[in-house]
């Protein structure tokens, strides 16, 4: 690898797992740059080891056990919609070796936040849902519109149940306020929820942080790859 080639490490959203990446390994490769996509505990193929007590805790500490079994350092770290919650967790734990964080479409806690703190609109339809499955299993989002029948196929055969406590859970940050270097990236054909619109606002507002947009819906690396990975190379040049 040349001495500009990067390798991005990617904390996937809900539900999803390092399979739903499957588009962008091949534009990485391309662009020269590694890309490491692992799945948390309890979904994708580990969809087998998925039990009520997996929190966002399990999920950031399979992430650590990544960066050390695999001994990266100096790397681009991405969360992608959950993942802005596991990454930012990550981030924290691990900040000699992360160089910069790339938030796509996602949730950017606070110490002592949750998701369901960050998204209170959809906590009592998650813990409902919960209630029905099995009192701990939340079932997938619907796909954005614009996802073309054979990815929403694709999708909808891998995509499981995720525990509820993976949005329950409050981040607790063990190094105050993060400072690396940080980008946003906002997906806008929105939904009209607009779930990630307060963190664009937020981000957008602030010379802490790198602000973009991209025009795709809420997964990029699915329905609108070549657009990412520009993008992605445009942020860590």
């Amino acid at each position: 690898m040349s001495a500009t080639s990067k390798t991005f490490l990617v904390c996937h959203g809900a539900w999803s797992a390092g399979w739903a990446w499957k588009k962008m390994h091949p534009l990485t490769q391309a662009a020269g740059h590694r890309l490491v996509t692992p799945t948390y505990t309890g979904l994708g193929e580990r969809a087998h080891l998925a039990h009520p007590a997996i929190d966002l805790n399990s999920h950031i500490e399979d992430v650590l056990h990544v960066i050390e079994y695999e001994d990266l350092r100096d790397f681009v770290l991405i969360g992608h919609s959950y993942g802005g919650m596991v990454a930012t967790g990550v981030a924290d734990r691990a900040r000699d070796k992360v160089k910069q964080l790339i938030y796509i479409d996602a949730f950017v806690p606070q110490d002592g936040q949750s998701l369901l703190d960050l998204n209170e609109a959809a906590r009592a339809r998650m813990e409902e849902l919960a209630k029905t499955g099995d009192g701990w299993r939340v079932p997938p989002n619907p796909t954005p519109p614009d996802t073309s029948p054979a990815d929403v196929e694709w999708l909808s055969a891998r995509r499981v149940d995720m525990p509820i406590k993976c949005f329950e859970t409050r981040l607790k940050l063990q190094g105050g306020a993060l400072t690396l270097p940080r980008s946003y990236i906002y997906a806008t054909r929105i939904t009209p929820a607009d779930t990630f619109g307060p963190f664009a606002r937020m981000t957008k507002g602030d010379p802490a942080w790198s602000y973009h947009e991209i025009d795709a819906s809420h997964s990029p690396n699915v329905t609108a790859p070549e657009a990412l990975m520009a993008l992605l190379q445009k942020i860590v040049a």
